[in-house]
């Protein structure tokens, strides 16, 4: 049995759930969010616990894979519904500097050209200052994947540790020719 699996995700009050066959919705303050459960996951609501029970029909390989991922999926929907997520990048070096226009980030982290990501629909992305980048929403999958776009632009390299890095994020930084 799946130790994350067989736990029952537990539904705040503020917070709508809808069980339509193999689709899960959930909906609260901060959006709507709905999970296509593959066909040998079931998801039920107790009424009695206020919280959602994932199951799975047999015992194999497959089955004790998807049982444990879609409790998770179930339970990260809540929470992003919510409370929401969070991702805070730093930019860290002379000149490198981002802001957001038109539903763009804009970042001019030390090449020729400025680089402009799209903002996806869902997200809201602030720069409370230039050389920080705020990624807020209610999926986490969409969050992550921004964020990690936006750190991929320029990850932080191990000589100066100049580059894009997560809030709190450590860069180990190496000697250079002039240590040896």
């Amino acid at each position: 049995m799946s130790r994350i699996g067989k736990q029952p995700v537990p539904i705040p009050s503020d917070v709508k759930i809808s069980i339509d066959g193999q689709t899960v919705t959930v909906e609260g303050k901060l959006g709507r969010l709905s999970q296509e459960l593959n066909s040998p996951i079931t998801a039920k609501y107790d009424d009695d616990t206020k919280a959602i029970v994932v199951s799975r029909d047999g015992d194999g390989r497959q089955a004790r894979a998807f049982h444990g991922l879609y409790r998770a999926l179930i339970h990260n929907m809540v929470e992003g519904v919510s409370k929401g997520f969070e991702k805070r990048l730093e930019i860290v070096g002379v000149g490198y500097v981002a802001a957001v226009q038109n539903n763009q980030l804009q970042m001019r982290v030390g090449y020729a050209n400025e680089i402009q990501k799209d903002i996806p629909s869902g997200l809201d992305v602030s720069c409370p200052d230039t050389t920080h980048v705020v990624v807020k929403g209610c999926n986490k999958q969409l969050v992550g994947q921004f964020s990690a776009e936006v750190r991929a632009a320029r990850k932080p390299e191990p000589y100066k540790g100049k580059g894009i890095r997560y809030a709190g994020e450590y860069v180990k930084i190496k000697p250079g020719k002039a240590a040896t």
